[in-house]
């Protein structure tokens, strides 16, 4: 500090807070087609209405400043802690599968069964989930999680999974799935890895405890052991689903 300048008084401190984020504002924050369409409308953020809205301003082409900073190399680990809106069911799950004894493959499968839900979208969020992670999980753990979404509706008693009672409460006792999902159900059946996406099922299930203790940290080796972390950061490998990840990280990007 030059000896002649003075330390900012914290009246002078809180003027220059204000200033900062009134230009973080004029940052305008859009919103995607899909989030009105959530809302039941068809129709988006036009570039003429949002200037009309906000003279002088300029759409926001990077980090959203309400969302937590993500790293410049960010991981799975980031991923969980930063842009997941909640991974206490995924780590109930993957926590049975563990004290069940399975292998890791399993294990990361119920860790990672419904990251479409958590990040992206219900709909097809197994088909989505898959899609984020083929570049960096095995086969095996990629295609259990695309067809959990399938199989999650048929029963298998024979390894003690019967229809979920929660499910007549959720979509009424006369829910039946869409004929593409039968189809995927019927695929799977005699798949050499059907029972690493029933175990999904099986695990899914019982994971819904609010008051259940788990850690992210304890899944921290098995996701190094078996998810391929790209050196670049995920969202910066030029894989097929690196666009997906960097959505994720910048949801309002204007472009």
């Amino acid at each position: 500090m030059n000896e002649h300048t003075k330390p900012q008084s914290i009246s002078h401190q809180a003027d220059e807070l204000e200033e900062h984020m009134m230009h973080e504002l004029e940052r305008v924050v859009t919103k995607s087609t899909l989030h009105y369409l959530a809302e039941g409308k068809v129709e988006m953020d036009t570039s003429v209405g949002m200037w009309a809205k906000h003279p002088g301003a300029v759409f926001n082409m990077g980090p959203d400043p309400r969302l937590p900073k993500m790293p410049e190399k960010p991981t799975l680990i980031d991923y969980f802690r930063h842009r997941f809106a909640s991974h206490a069911h995924l780590l109930q799950s993957a926590t049975h599968a563990l004290k069940a004894g399975h292998n890791e493959k399993v294990i990361l499968a119920c860790l990672l069964h419904d990251i479409g839900v958590v990040s992206f979208i219900r709909c097809d969020h197994g088909y989505w989930g898959a899609q984020l992670i083929e570049p960096y999980a095995d086969e095996e753990v990629s295609w259990a999680v695309r067809v959990h979404q399938a199989l999650r509706f048929f029963p298998d008693e024979s390894v003690g999974y019967k229809y979920p009672d929660m499910y007549v409460k959720y979509f009424g006792a006369d829910y039946k799935p869409e004929p593409y999902i039968v189809a995927e159900y019927e695929r799977a059946r005699n798949h050499k890895w059907y029972m690493t996406a029933r175990q999904i099922c099986i695990n899914d299930i019982y994971s819904f405890d609010p008051n259940a203790k788990v850690d992210l940290n304890d899944f921290v080796d098995i996701i190094g052991r078996n998810f391929k972390q790209p050196k670049e950061g995920l969202g910066f490998d030029n894989s097929p689903s690196a666009h997906m990840w960097r959505t994720m990280m910048w949801p309002t990007r204007f472009l």
